[in-house]
């Protein structure tokens, strides 16, 4: 370890603080979120997995074969640990936890949540004017938030000096919408400092309208700012920052800017 803290560059160190975070993310995300480039990136994350501060994983797919996902090696791990002052992990112990990881049924969950925020990311570093200023994960959240909800995560996106944040909730198309929208009750139950957006991402246009046709019936409560997307629709109309949000009660889609609270912004702890 005392080896390795005079070869980490500021990059490594940033990579392993969001995989500490967020607990995985696939080669093409780390491309985004940290390199621009896939070939600097895959030369650069082998060599982090030859020295053991890197592992990774994935599943059989035919045809072709699944992207690389990245988590923390048992030196990584270590350094992590011993940057907060924990007790530092056994190599065993973190292997079966990536072992566990990569046999998690939640794991695409994971992956969709993780990767909104680096599609976030992503936008920012070809648009000085924007940035993101927070990216919590599902355990953070609830450590804030306590048991009333449980996001799958929380940001804080800036354009051009103006807040925006919002709580995220990501969709797979596993839940029957009556369920999706009960989690709506939760939010209302927060207090006005946490009042933010409530984003859904759903997979296809198809349950977005679905969805909004279910919340025409049963309503949204009061002082609640709810806003989706389809995965397939954002894709050719520029990601997540771009106009691919449907607000209820309103026509058209507007861009993650436009969710922007009125008057001087959102209360928020930033």
């Amino acid at each position: 370890m005392a080896g390795e803290l005079t070869r980490l560059t500021p990059r490594d160190r940033h990579l392993l603080d969001l995989l500490d975070q967020h607990k995985t993310l696939t080669t093409d995300q780390l491309v985004d979120v940290a390199f621009g480039s896939a070939g600097r990136a895959r030369n650069r994350l082998n060599v982090l997995l030859s020295r053991d501060i890197l592992d990774r994983f994935r599943h059989y797919q035919r045809p072709g074969s699944q992207s690389w996902r990245w988590t923390l090696g048992p030196v990584g791990a270590a350094l992590v640990a011993a940057g907060r002052g924990d007790p530092l992990p056994r190599p065993a112990t973190v292997r079966d936890a990536t072992a566990r990881l990569a046999m998690s049924p939640t794991l695409p969950h994971l992956l969709a949540v993780n990767g909104f925020f680096v599609a976030l990311t992503a936008h920012a570093r070809t648009d000085p004017s924007t940035r993101l200023d927070r990216w919590w994960n599902e355990a953070r959240c609830r450590e804030e938030v306590g048991t009333v909800v449980r996001p799958d995560g929380h940001g804080v996106w800036n354009v051009g000096g103006r807040a925006v944040p919002f709580w995220l909730e990501v969709d797979l198309g596993t839940e029957t919408l009556s369920r999706v929208v009960g989690k709506l009750d939760g939010y209302a139950k927060l207090p006005p400092p946490r009042a933010y957006p409530v984003l859904f991402v759903l997979p296809i246009a198809a349950r977005e309208a679905n969805l909004h046709a279910h919340l025409s019936r049963t309503g949204v409560p009061d002082g609640l700012t709810v806003a989706t997307a389809a995965d397939d629709h954002a894709a050719d109309t520029g990601g997540p920052a771009g106009p691919v949000w449907r607000v209820t009660g309103r026509p058209g889609r507007v861009s993650l800017a436009d969710l922007a609270p009125a008057g001087d912004g959102a209360v928020w702890d930033g």
